[in-house]
């Protein structure tokens, strides 16, 4: 018999996510480390055209994405490329990689990291992004990096 704690079950409706607003982006948490016991963080990601955060690379998280709609071009190997949506992707942690919007609608991907984390991450962008003024770059450079984020 195992001795680790089980984990609850977890059903959180979408009014019930945990949304903040950074980089451009809207992004609604519906599983963070809370409800998963630190093993992930699940969220909805919507990016305006032309949006889309600059290469960079995660030291802590491995991050996949899953195109819900939207016309989306990711960044690996150096190169950029537009994937029709319902395509999943992975980027694991280490690699340089980025997305963009390259329609003229809203691209909405539903994406996860491991392990969970990201949530606090990117909670503190959105205090950062959404100061009177706009946010300090040279902030967001530095709570990236606390949080094991460089961009390249």
């Amino acid at each position: 018999m195992s001795t680790s704690t089980l984990i609850p079950p977890a059903v959180i409706p979408p009014a019930e996510a945990k949304t903040y607003h950074a980089f451009g982006d809207t992004a609604s948490f519906l599983l963070t480390g809370e409800q998963t016991g630190g093993s992930y963080t699940m969220f909805v990601n919507v990016t305006a055209p032309g949006g889309g955060p600059p290469p960079h690379r995660h030291e802590n998280e491995d991050e996949w994405f899953y195109v819900v709609e939207g016309r989306a071009e990711f960044f690996q190997d150096g190169e950029w490329a537009e994937v029709p949506a319902g395509t999943a992707v992975f980027m694991p942690r280490g690699s340089v990689h980025a997305f963009r919007n390259v329609g003229d609608t809203p691209l909405k991907q539903i994406i996860h990291t491991a392990p969970s984390g990201f949530e606090t991450f990117f909670s503190r962008m959105a205090e950062e992004f959404n100061r009177d003024g706009g946010p300090d770059m040279e902030r967001v450079g530095a709570v990236s990096a606390e949080h094991g984020i460089y961009y390249v």
